[in-house]
């Protein structure tokens, strides 16, 4: 038995950080439905790598986040679609939505509202700034938040300036937040009884994703410097070219710088280093790394990350993505898992899972992100409409 079978969620999500947070429910056995309307796909469904899948409504982009919903189309402006809603509501353990602040009071959806449905109900709302403030009416992307928050400015160094990290961490650090709050409310019902309301805010979840600046700042009275790649204390905590390809290397420790110097071959410098502290290490920072570029730049950084591995020095050698899902290490864990598919397009496609495994009823995908409207006639019957009646709803543009 996955943790959350027999609980049912209801998804207002769309772009990557909400529909994050249900996929995250998902994989771990929750029924969620995917609430969308019948005359406006998920913007999602459309952008990705490969243009057929675009043109089909199944882009990358949604799939990677899609598997194991259902997918109801319904016109909740409707006065019918609103009695569905509400039908769906009173049967549903969560509602997670992801629109600006503000939105959901107009449609009348809102958590007031709702729980007067049903008190128990869990209702996550994820907005870019929160519904707290006076920017909770602002709309935001990943990228406006990595700029707001000072994740931008902390990354890149003093030749590039600010620089924005490539994948969306914030949309998937916020979902993971929000599906962690969502968890904990689930717990906290079973002791309390009562429903929760769940205030996510992307620009939170960038502060919480910078734990260590938000209070080295708060000490200094200064933001941090942007490292670039490599540490401005530790020496040996940085990557380095080689003589085929780059190598980043995390030694933090005096252990581990120890280590480092002895898998060089520089056993003099390891004695030195040996019997000193962390800041007598640090003070060596600039005359030490130039000893070590020169030394690493003999063999190549496949070498060096066998090398220093081996003697405890944590080091990588500076890898593609394409060829990371590829390492025997991926191969051995179930971060990658393949759905079943229902067109030859994304057949083999693997769906990143859940970062965890468990010893039973971990997460897993069972089908990939449904087409629009697959599940629209089985979710109505499951609520005890008629044929007739979704019939003429989706002949009305009701339900698709």
């Amino acid at each position: 038995m996955q943790a959350f079978e027999g609980i049912r969620c209801l998804d207002f999500t769309h772009v990557l950080a909400g529909p994050f947070c249900t996929y995250q429910l998902a994989v771990m056995g929750a029924e969620v439905i995917k609430i969308e309307s019948p005359a406006q796909p998920d913007m999602m469904r459309s952008e990705g790598a490969s243009a057929a899948l675009n043109d089909e409504l199944r882009g990358s982009h949604f799939l990677a986040q899609g598997a194991n919903k259902k997918n109801l189309l319904l016109d909740i402006h409707h006065p019918q679609g609103r009695v569905v809603l509400e039908q769906l509501v009173a049967s549903a353990d969560v509602l997670v939505e992801n629109f600006r602040g503000g939105v959901m009071e107009k449609l009348g959806f809102d958590y007031a509202s709702l729980k007067e449905i049903n008190p128990g109900l869990i209702y996550c709302s994820m907005s870019g700034f929160g519904h707290t403030g006076p920017k909770a009416h602002h709309p935001a992307y990943d990228n406006v938040i990595q700029a707001f928050s000072g994740l931008m400015a902390h990354t890149g160094s003093d030749v590039t300036g600010p620089v924005r990290v490539g994948p969306p961490v914030l949309d998937y650090g916020t979902g993971a937040q929000a599906a962690f709050a969502v968890a904990s409310a689930l717990f906290q019902r079973t002791r309390t009884g009562r429903g929760q309301h769940i205030d996510v805010a992307m620009l939170d979840a960038a502060i919480m994703l910078m734990s260590t600046s938000a209070v080295d700042t708060q000490i200094t009275g200064a933001a941090p410097v942007a490292p670039g790649n490599s540490s401005i204390t530790h020496p040996g905590y940085a990557c380095f070219d080689t003589d085929n390809g780059q190598i980043m290397i995390g030694a933090f420790t005096a252990r581990q710088h120890t280590d480092l110097w002895r898998a060089l071959g520089c056993e003099d410098i390891a004695a030195e280093v040996s019997v000193l502290d962390s800041r007598a290490i640090s003070a060596r920072l600039e005359a030490d790394r130039v000893v070590m570029a020169e030394v690493l730049k003999t063999r190549g950084a496949q070498h060096w990350e066998d090398l220093l591995n081996e003697a405890g020095v944590p080091a990588a050698r500076v890898r593609q993505l394409d060829e990371a899902l590829q390492h025997p290490q991926v191969a051995s864990r179930r971060v990658l898992q393949q759905p079943k598919g229902y067109s030859d397009a994304d057949s083999n496609l693997k769906s990143p899972v859940a970062a965890f495994n468990y010893e039973h009823g971990g997460p897993s995908v069972s089908h990939h992100a449904p087409p629009r409207g697959q599940h629209t006639d089985e979710i109505l019957r499951d609520l005890g409409c008629s044929a007739e009646d979704i019939s003429g709803w989706r002949r009305d543009g009701i339900v698709g």
